[in-house]
This record gives structure tokens, C-alpha cells and sequence, in this order.
């Protein structure tokens, strides 16, 4: 009769090398999420906004003052506009001022009361009659 050998084999030995595929495979998947998701993550509304610490002027040469007040009332310079119309006028007053000079700055006043839609509809306004310099007009703190 034949026996086998009654030595144990040593069995395997631990893998001294690091897998690369699996590492490389998330890394590959988050960059591609992070292309598709960056462009969604940017604002659509350009905006230039001053800082409130500054007490310095716009250097702009033309400026379209636009106001809303604590009711939500528009406001073209110092007159009042009639609700059915401000649409109408606001957009009509930035594309005439955006065909004499398309660097036209619109310094937009709101009550901290406005809700921000009502601020961004009027944001959108101008920018569809082509004036994209928009700021936002502030007070400065006292000190």
C-alpha cells in the first residue's frame, strides 16, 4: 500500500501587492460625477455684488437705478411703476440703454424684506433686455 506523504503542504501565502483595478475604478467614477455635476452647481444669474464694507462709487459710465420697495412695488430711478406695466417699462429702459452702451450698469435697490424671487424675477428681466453688469446696492454698517 502506498501512503501519501504526512507532511501539511504550507498553504497559500498572503498577497504582498496591492490590487490597483479596484482603487482605480471609484476614482474614475467620481471624476465623472464631479464633470456631469460641477456645470449644474453654478449659478445661471451673473452677478457683480459690491461689498458692503466699501463706501466707493460704481466707475460705471451709465447706471439704470432700479429699486423694490418692502411691498414689492418697482421702482424706475425715483418713479413708482404701475404693477400691470413694470415689466414692461423695466425691460423696455434696459434694452434702450443696452443698445447705447452694453457695459450699462443696473444698481439694484431691495428692501431686506423682498422675498429673493421677487428680486431674482426682476434680475431676469434685465438681463433678458442684454444688460448682464448687475449690483446690488447696500448700506454700510455703522462702526
Amino acid at each position: 500500500m502506498t501512503f501519501g506523504r504526512l507532511e501539511r503542504s504550507a498553504g497559500s501565502r498572503p498577497m504582498s501587492e496591492i490590487n490597483m483595478t479596484p482603487l482605480i475604478d471609484v476614482m474614475l467614477v467620481l471624476l465623472v460625477i464631479f464633470i456631469i455635476t460641477a456645470p449644474l452647481m453654478a449659478s445661471s444669474l451673473k452677478l457683480d455684488l459690491p461689498k458692503s464694507d466699501t463706501t466707493g462709487s460704481s466707475d460705471a459710465p451709465a447706471v439704470v437705478a432700479l429699486a423694490i420697495d418692502s411691498e414689492g412695488r418697482f421702482y424706475l430711478g425715483e418713479q413708482l411703476l404701475d404693477p400691470a406695466q413694470a415689466q414692461t417699462l423695466i425691460t423696455a429702459r434696459a434694452r434702450d440703454a443696452a443698445s447705447r452702451n452694453p457695459d450699462t450698469e443696473v444698481q439694484l435697490r431691495a428692501d431686506h424684506r423682498v422675498p429673493y424671487g421677487r428680486v431674482a424675477e426682476l434680475i431676469g428681466w434685465v438681463q433678458e433686455a442684454g444688460l448682464s453688469r448687475i449690483g446690488l446696492v447696500t448700506e454700510t454698517p455703522p462702526r
